[in-house]
């Protein structure tokens, strides 16, 4: 799958220490998507592309953490980016879920589906027609930006390598990647896209 690098982004969602293994809400295996995202956005960088990453942001009594147990508090360690994400190449970092009496799963709208994070303006000044997303996870925040993405008018690629999933409930994630096909959006492998 050939892009137009110039006008296209990747979008790196929530790969932080809370959602990988040993932190608060961990997602199995979840720093295993490192790899695949730090050679797609060294590829990115290199050809003119843009990339942003995603961080959920929240004050320490936050509505989410009565249905998920306390993560990513702002400042924490929790919070922070894991350590071997290459965070050189990314241009802009989109924090989401910093209003108390609102969650966040999408890059680009609060969960009450009005609230924008201002992240599809950003994409529209520069033209970008074509994105690319991984990260955490498949069937919560990656889910609802691609599908948020696809609804906007972009060219949506999730890259299957490059995520990972909660499963809670089970099968979630694989009603996500249905959801996503259903959607438009096109799964492909990380090393398929050049």
């Amino acid at each position: 799958m050939t892009l137009n690098f110039q006008r296209s982004a990747l979008i790196i969602v929530d790969v932080q220490n809370d959602f990988c293994p040993g932190g608060a809400l961990a997602v199995g295996k979840g720093d295993e998507v490192i790899e695949p995202l730090n050679r797609l956005a060294a590829s990115f960088a290199a050809r003119s592309g843009r990339v942003v990453a995603t961080q959920d942001w929240h004050p320490e009594a936050h509505v989410s953490f009565g249905q998920w147990p306390e993560h990513c508090v702002q400042g924490s360690r929790g919070a922070a980016f894991h350590e071997a994400l290459e965070l050189k190449p990314i241009h802009l970092i989109i924090r989401k879920g910093f209003r108390p009496e609102l969650d966040s799963y999408s890059a680009f709208f609060e969960n009450d589906r009005k609230t924008a994070t201002g992240l599809d303006g950003y994409f529209k000044t520069l033209s970008i027609d074509t994105l690319v997303l991984g990260g955490l996870a498949t069937d919560y925040c990656v889910l609802y930006s691609a599908l948020d993405a696809a609804a906007l008018g972009y060219k949506t690629i999730v890259a299957l390598d490059a995520v990972l999933g909660v499963g809670v409930p089970e099968g979630s994630v694989e009603r996500a990647f249905e959801q996503m096909k259903t959607a438009g959006v096109i799964l492909a492998e990380s090393g398929d896209i050049r």
